[in-house]
C-alpha cells in the first residue's frame, strides 16, 4: 500500500482519531489486541512513492525465514505490469466498503484518490504461527496499525536525494502530470510526519544495502521475542 497521507482538515483527523477508536474497541473485543499470545513479529514499511519498497520487501521475503507479506486491496486501477493477488487485491469500493462493515481489514486509508487496506485474517493467521508479518502500507493506514499492534517494528524507506525520487517515479511511468506533481508534493509532508513516528529511517541508495539494513532490523526484532 503506497505513499502518503492526504491531506487534510481538522475535522478529517478527528474522522480518522475516531476511526483508529473504532477499530481498536472492535478488535479488544474480538481478542486481537492482546499481543501477548502471538509469538510473530508486525513490521511496517512504508515511504515515497518510486522509493523502492516493494523492491526492499520482496528481497526481506528471500532473506528472512517464516515471512508473511500482506498483499494489500485497493480501488485503485490494476497497471499492465501487475498482477491480481501478488501486487495487491484489486477491488471496487463497493467490494471495498463490504469489508470494512465486516471488519475484514486491520486498517485502511485513502491514498491519491483511491482506497486502501490490509486484509486481516492471513495477518493473524501469520502471527499465530511465529511469523514475521510485513505490511507494506502508507502512513495512515500505520498509524492505525500500530495502535493495534504496539510493539510493531516501524521502517521508513527514505530516497537519497530529492532528485533520485524524481527519476525513480520517471523510471516507473505510472505517474505523470498532475500526477506526478501531487506525489512529489507529498512526499515532503510524508516524511515529515515519518520522523515523529517511525523508529527506523532507512536510505534507499544502494539497494543491497538497504536490504541489509532492514534484514538486520527485523532480525533484532526476531531475538526479542
Amino acid at each position: 500500500m503506497p505513499d502518503r497521507p492526504d491531506q487534510g482538515t481538522g475535522s478529517e483527523h478527528r474522522v480518522e482519531r475516531n476511526k483508529t477508536q473504532r477499530l481498536l474497541k472492535i478488535y479488544a473485543e474480538t481478542g486481537m489486541t492482546d499481543t501477548k499470545s502471538r509469538t510473530g513479529v508486525v513490521v511496517i514499511v512504508s515511504g515515497p512513492s518510486g522509493v523502492g519498497k516493494s523492491t526492499i520487501c520482496k528481497e526481506i521475503v528471500n532473506r528472512v525465514s517464516d515471512v508473511y507479506l500482506s498483499v494489500s486491496v485497493t480501488t485503485r486501477p490494476r497497471s499492465e505490469t501487475e498482477v491480481d493477488g501478488q501486487d495487491y487485491w484489486f477491488i471496487s469500493e463497493q467490494e471495498l466498503q463490504e469489508q470494512i462493515d465486516k471488519d475484514l481489514l486491520l486498517e485502511h486509508a485513502k491514498v491519491f484518490g483511491h482506497y486502501y487496506g490490509s486484509p486481516k485474517d492471513k495477518i493473524i493467521e501469520a502471527l499465530d504461527a511465529g511469523k514475521v508479518a510485513i505490511l507494506e502500507i502508507d502512513v495512515q493506514g500505520a498509524k492505525q496499525a500500530k495502535a493495534v499492534f504496539p510493539d510493531a517494528v516501524m521502517i521508513f524507506v527514505l530516497p537519497p536525494t530529492a532528485k533520485a525520487l524524481v527519476e525513480r517515479m520517471n523510471n516507473r511511468g505510472r505517474e505523470a502530470g498532475e500526477a506526478a506533481e501531487e506525489r512529489l508534493n507529498g512526499a515532503s509532508t510524508e516524511i515529515a510526519a515519518a520522523w515523529q513516528y517511525y523508529e527506523y529511517m532507512v536510505i534507499n541508495e544502494d539497494l543491497q544495502q538497504a536490504v541489509n539494513e532492514c534484514v538486520q532490523i527485523i532480525e533484532n526484532a526476531k531475538n526479542k521475542t
